[in-house]
């Protein structure tokens, strides 16, 4: 159901099972979460992708571009990109995603709200409106 076909990205922080943080995780890259989070878990550039480990637990708000969840959130998900619920992920809140991929299996106690890709506003080219052209006769 899932493809592999993603390239795999470095982690670049890891926050393991046996670590528990009391506050707001503000991150860019890669972070990886197996232990506690009690606060909100921001990232701060885009193409940033959280995980959230089978142990994982964030008892916060997610503001994510891309996240994949074998664990637990308790608090609201926002994704402009992906938002991956893996076969025992649980959710305790409301999934604001793009796109989203849910295993069988997974839980989610709240709503499922699609939004639409984030798109650059073009910049629309209007003729400068010329004096009346003259007339002859």
């Amino acid at each position: 159901m899932f493809s592999n076909t993603k390239p795999k990205k470095a982690v670049d922080t890891l926050i393991t099972k046996n670590t528990t943080i009391h506050g707001n995780v503000e991150f860019s890259g890669v972070l990886y979460i197996d232990g506690t989070v009690k606060g909100n878990v921001l990232a701060s550039e885009p193409g940033s992708m959280l995980t959230i480990g089978a142990r994982g637990v964030v008892e916060g708000e997610v503001r994510v571009p891309h996240v994949s969840i074998f664990g637990e959130i308790v608090g609201n998900i926002y994704a402009n990109e992906e938002v991956e619920l893996m076969e025992k992920a649980k959710i305790n809140g409301d999934v604001f995603y793009h796109l989203l991929q849910m295993a069988m299996g997974a839980s989610v106690n709240g709503k499922l709200v699609h939004k639409a890709a984030e798109t650059t506003q073009r910049l629309e080219h209007k003729p400068i409106e010329s004096e009346k052209p003259e007339t002859t006769i």
